[in-house]
């Protein structure tokens, strides 16, 4: 089965809201096993919409629209829809009774046009919406289906998951029990070098297919395999992850939808080894990250924002020769910065970071300059230099992504005890 993904609303073609909705939807199917050849958004427009209709409706098993249930005039998703197909519209007497009771609880005055959200086109399966108003819809037509979706996220991604995934699953039958997918998660490597060090390995898939995508300083691949044995698809997905990792497995953090201040989170809390922090132009930003998770206190001891020169030196306790022969631009603050943050917060480990956000040049060295010191794992503080591209916020939130990455490196090798 292929899809389409049509996203109805000018607000979408005006840049005044980002489609996440078809984000969404496409990772969804995905998961299915459905594949999503086209995405199509188009405005508020009738004529428009019905040739929109028309063309995916000649080319994809499934078109799944969102957007355009709503009240008003401008809302002519169902309409259209039910002009293409041929159909009436009708009223659904369970989503009618549920707008009209939302009205009376509140103690509300409904509006006529509110009674337009409960109409669905006739012979259509009703998607009930439990965050909203108007019901979504599974429209058969030609031996294909039409699914009609509300456009607000918090409407439509229940619906889905909750209303319209059932229903997929019993048109798809074993087809979606026989599909499993897994992500690699990596970092500090590109996504050119990735592809050149698999070619042959992605020039030969063919099941479990694999597919790269690359973010920001990370690149995911996507394993999916298809078969109707779970155990047999766990083998060859485990086998071709192994072939993949022994030769890229270095820079391997995780797997799913984790984070590097996840899984660096996790690694702390397992090992029972706390952490603090010593920051200068991130502006406590690592910090922040860090314990935006549950339980953070029994890692994190606490973080200085040095972002001052003077700060460093009278509050964290940089020396100042370090700061008048190095500067604070340099490998040797950040080692006393991370020195000395371990050693004021009683921690096992302590990272740093020191440099040059932009966008202008400080100490004669260029925006995205980065030092960051670790210390605790070894006698003497770890050290790293980085020269990162991208403006002012890209280099701080890089620069932090490359601290979590440094800081999994050690722990993997690291014994607390010894």
């Amino acid at each position: 089965m292929n899809a389409e993904i049509i996203s109805v609303g000018s607000e979408l073609l005006l840049g005044q809201i980002v489609n996440t909705n078809a984000t969404f939807l496409s990772k969804e199917l995905a998961e299915l096993g459905i594949d999503v050849y086209y995405q199509t958004t188009v405005g508020d427009n009738e004529q428009r919409l019905y040739e929109t209709l028309k063309q995916a409706h000649s080319r994809a098993d499934l078109l799944i629209i969102t957007g355009g249930l709503g009240p008003t005039k401008d809302d002519l998703t169902k309409e259209t829809v039910a002009l293409f197909v041929g159909e009436e519209l009708t009223y659904h007497e369970e989503s009618l009774r549920s707008i009209e009771g939302y009205f009376q609880r509140r103690k509300r005055e409904m509006t006529p046009n509110n009674r337009k959200q409960a109409l669905i086109v006739r012979g259509s399966t009703a998607l009930s919406n439990h965050f909203g108003m108007a019901p979504g819809m599974v429209v058969s037509y030609e031996n294909k289906a039409i699914v009609l979706l509300p456009g607000p996220p918090k409407e439509m991604k229940p619906m889905f998951k909750n209303e319209l995934v059932p229903h997929l699953t019993k048109l798809l039958g074993e087809q979606v029990s026989s599909i499993t997918s897994r992500v690699l998660r990596f970092f500090n490597i590109g996504e050119s070098q990735l592809e050149t060090e698999l070619m042959d390995i992605l020039e030969a898939q063919s099941n479990p297919t694999i597919a790269p995508l690359a973010s920001d300083g990370e690149v995911t691949l996507r394993l999916t395999v298809k078969h109707p044995s779970e155990a047999e698809r766990l083998r060859l997905l485990d086998e071709t992850e192994e072939q993949i990792t022994k030769r890229v497995g270095a820079y391997l953090y995780g797997y799913g939808e984790t984070t590097l201040f996840e899984q660096l989170f996790l690694q702390l809390r397992q090992k029972g080894c706390t952490i603090a922090t010593a920051e200068s132009f991130t502006g406590g930003k690592f910090s922040a990250a860090l314990t935006s998770f549950s339980g953070s206190s029994e890692i994190f001891r606490g973080g200085t924002v040095s972002y001052a020169t003077d700060v460093k030196e009278k509050v964290l306790g940089v020396s100042k020769r370090v700061i008048d022969e190095y500067g604070v631009i340099s490998h040797h603050c950040a080692n006393e910065m991370a020195t000395c943050a371990k050693e004021t917060y009683q921690a096992d480990i302590a990272i740093s970071f020191t440099g040059v956000a932009g966008p202008n040049p400080q100490e004669g060295k260029e925006p995205g300059t980065v030092y960051i010191s670790i210390a605790g794992f070894a006698t003497s503080p770890l050290s790293f230099e980085l020269l990162l591209g991208g403006g002012r916020e890209a280099v701080r939130e890089r620069a932090m992504k490359y601290g979590c990455f440094y800081l999994l490196n050690e722990l993997k090798r690291w014994n607390k005890s010894e």
